[in-house]
């Protein structure tokens, strides 16, 4: 199976090939290593990797942790192919090319280049500032969006990382018209249990949120309230 392995480390020569071998030797497969954050001599990397499905990951949790400096931030489950930034733009592409679903193609398509579980297009209601609890509505749902999506409060104001007291982490990011926000999820559930979304990936989120919103244009103020459909 495929796995995302968050790690902070010391920014300094070696320590990175200390990890890649101990990954290798623990029996993972490292495909992908993308640095989220380099400040104040340490870094957080995020590696993909593929790990032989009866193998216990605890296996490789030891063995990073008695690399001096190292912490593992999370693990867990990476849907599809390690991604890049040209993904990001053969997506905006497929929005341009049928605007008509384009909504719906972010949507679908946000779990897998930010390794998240689920995703919504939530609807905010015009009001929301006069309301004690904002509670949205969703618009479109990835195929593995729990029946009904335990949604945190979210406002049309910023992008940003939101920790659920349900256990998951989401990250949300404003269309700017039409009280219209997508909201990203990892589930927490089990251990190891995933990271949450750093401002790099809520950055990425935003930029590609921001672009999408230019493309569609009136097209956005069309997204209503729907049935979420149930899982197969």
């Amino acid at each position: 199976m495929l796995l995302r392995v968050r790690i902070t480390l010391p920014d300094r020569p070696g320590t990175l090939g200390q990890v890649a071998r101990t990954m290798g030797v623990s029996g993972a497969d490292i495909v992908q290593v993308v640095v989220l954050e380099r400040l104040g001599g340490r870094a957080v990397d995020d590696f993909t990797v593929v790990w032989p499905g009866a193998a216990r990951v605890e296996r490789l949790l030891a063995g990073l942790a008695a690399i001096p400096g190292v912490r593992v931030d999370g693990v867990w489950r990476a849907i599809g192919a390690p991604t890049t930034s040209g993904q990001d733009a053969e997506l905006l592409a497929q929005v341009a090319a049928n605007p008509a679903d384009g909504v719906a193609t972010l949507v679908d398509a946000a779990p897998g280049l930010l390794a998240a579980d689920w995703a919504v297009a939530a609807v905010v209601p015009v009001d929301w500032a006069a309301r004690s609890g904002t509670a949205a509505a969703v618009g479109h749902a990835s195929w593995r969006t729990p029946v009904p999506p335990p949604l945190p409060e979210v406002t049309p104001l910023r992008a940003r990382a939101i920790s659920t007291p349900g256990g998951a982490h989401v990250a949300v990011a404003p269309f700017g018209r039409a009280g219209l926000v997508l909201v990203v999820a990892r589930e927490c559930a089990g251990t190891p249990t995933a990271a949450a979304f750093h401002a790099t990936e809520v950055d990425r989120l935003a930029q590609l949120v921001r672009a999408a919103a230019v493309i569609l244009g009136d097209r956005l103020d069309l997204v209503g309230p729907a049935p979420v459909a149930a899982n197969p």
